[in-house]
């Protein structure tokens, strides 16, 4: 009991040093013109929400690949413009973009020279928008935007236009471990029922996505008639919580696990791993019944005072 609730003040103690961190204020100019965050923020918002909607996350990873590629063949005269417009507010000093500098790397007797714009054109814009295409394809590769496209066919909207039999039965053969042979072999006559019947369904077209679609699925009971179908809307739901939520419990071990907790077990440290990653259940209980409820577990050498029982 003690520990459980030196945990609680840990993981509180933890949210305070977070909040106070995205307080800070960005150290430098090039974080107020970060072409990653310009062209990403809303991509990084849906990939760090819990309740993660597959198919708008593949329709915006499409679109910031998009983007990127515009703005590095035609957006650097915008960007060189907005940076400029910034330096002057600030009153910073904007180098003239026609003189030239020697060549970084070289030697200064060899009088190799380039100008200021092709200093921040090419050595910098281009280079940051090239490594983040790159990261971008390392994050999203060609067999996550498969399985991404495959579960985008799961999507209710106009009477399940993105439904594809073809793309949704793949999806059997990659998580093999998940469907028998025998699954493998029905799953395609089990969809094209199941997608016939939900768009005679009036019940299904209020669904706005692949949430709400499980949800009606139960309701009409129709999880119980279409196993294999309802299994892969499982696999859709569960796969946010396999990428995002899993790389937010990696950064939390981070903060968890410091300098003065670097001899901490397992089963301390899964403790309060469980308390940070489900903190807003935990902050909705009272200490007087968590300690109310360790106290009638077992009878106890210690008694606890009259106005906790």
């Amino acid at each position: 009991m003690r520990r459980f609730l030196v945990d609680r003040a840990s993981i509180e103690n933890v949210n305070v040093v977070q909040q106070e961190a995205e307080l800070e204020p960005s150290p430098n100019v090039v974080n107020e013109f970060n072409p990653n965050e310009i062209e990403t923020n809303e991509l990084s918002n849906i990939l760090q929400r819990k309740d993660l909607n597959i198919v708008n996350a593949m329709e915006l990873v499409d679109v910031v690949k998009a983007r990127l590629g515009t703005m590095r063949e035609s957006g650097g005269n915008n960007f060189f413009a907005d940076v400029q417009g910034f330096c002057v507010a600030k009153s910073i000093l904007v180098p003239n973009m026609d003189d030239e500098i020697p060549v970084r790397g070289r030697s200064r007797a060899e009088g190799r020279t380039i100008t200021n714009l092709h200093h921040y054109r090419a050595e910098i814009f281009y280079v940051a928008i090239d490594k983040i295409c790159v990261e971008m394809d390392h994050r999203f590769s060609e067999g996550s935007n498969i399985i991404l496209d495959c579960f985008s066919c799961l999507d209710p909207k106009n009477s399940f236009s993105k439904f594809d039999v073809d793309k949704l039965a793949r999806l059997a053969d990659i998580y093999h471990a998940d469907f028998s042979d025998d699954d493998r072999g029905t799953i395609r006559d089990q969809l094209e029922t199941y997608v016939l019947q939900v768009r005679r369904n009036a019940s299904f077209s209020t669904c706005e996505d692949v949430q709400s679609l499980a949800m009606k699925m139960v309701q009409t009971e129709k999880h119980l008639v279409f196993p294999l179908v309802y299994k892969l809307i499982e696999l859709a739901l569960i796969l946010p919580v396999s990428t995002t939520s899993v790389e937010r419990a990696f950064s939390a071990m981070k903060i968890i696990k410091s300098k003065l907790r670097n001899k901490i077990n397992d089963v301390w440290f899964n403790d309060l791993m469980v308390c940070y990653t489900e903190r807003e259940i935990f902050k909705s209980l009272d200490d007087i019944d968590i300690i109310q409820t360790f106290t009638a577990k077992k009878s106890r050498k210690g008694h606890l005072p009259r106005n906790f029982i």
